[in-house]
């Protein structure tokens, strides 16, 4: 039970902080901004019940075993766990993604989440039905990751932990992955 008041201050202190981020240049402005913050706000209710990370794995976000590393550059994903449930999503209380962290205990820290939303004409060159959240335009069209994964648009949000390079880029350099934990890659 000593995890509840701590989720709940950590809860509050997150919508918070959502509501106080201001717009950047490039970011939304006016009635924009309040809404982006609105989402975010939605953003940070529907996934705090996942701090606790038996309570994401039970929800249907599939663990993934390895740390996703930057492979040029630094930083990391952490370990995604997906609920394909949800892609196509721009609901911010529905994402794809869960990021974890390992938190130094044999445990995983919840870091950020992402929205994955799949190219209508699956043509890389064309980004017609390019969508948004929080104001933000998603990156994309992006090639799959992995055989199968057809080509999609992506959002990453650093919700539970700081990125230094900002809360909506692709990989966060305040996570690493532990020696061991990353996908070992083919041999050349």
């Amino acid at each position: 039970m000593a995890r509840r008041p701590a989720l709940v201050l950590t809860t509050a202190a997150a919508l918070a902080l959502a509501a106080a981020v201001p717009a950047t240049a490039s970011g939304p402005a006016g009635a924009e901004r309040g809404r982006a913050a609105a989402e975010r706000s939605v953003a940070y209710r529907a996934t705090a019940p996942y701090l606790i990370h038996a309570k994401g794995v039970k929800a249907g976000y599939v663990p993934d075993k390895y740390c996703v590393a930057n492979r040029t550059g630094p930083g990391a994903l952490g370990y995604p766990h997906f609920n394909h449930g949800y892609d196509n999503s721009v609901d911010p209380s529905k994402p794809a993604a869960l990021y974890y962290e390992d938190d130094g205990r044999g445990g995983k820290r919840l870091v950020g989440v992402q929205w994955l939303v799949y190219d209508r004409d699956q043509n890389p060159a064309t980004d017609d039905d390019r969508p948004s959240l929080f104001g933000r335009a998603f990156k994309g069209p992006l090639r799959g990751n992995f055989p199968g994964q057809p080509v999609h648009y992506a959002l990453h949000l650093w919700l539970w932990k700081a990125n230094p390079k900002g809360v909506y880029e692709t990989y966060n350099t305040a996570v690493a992955c532990l020696p061991g934990t990353t996908r070992p890659q083919p041999a050349a």
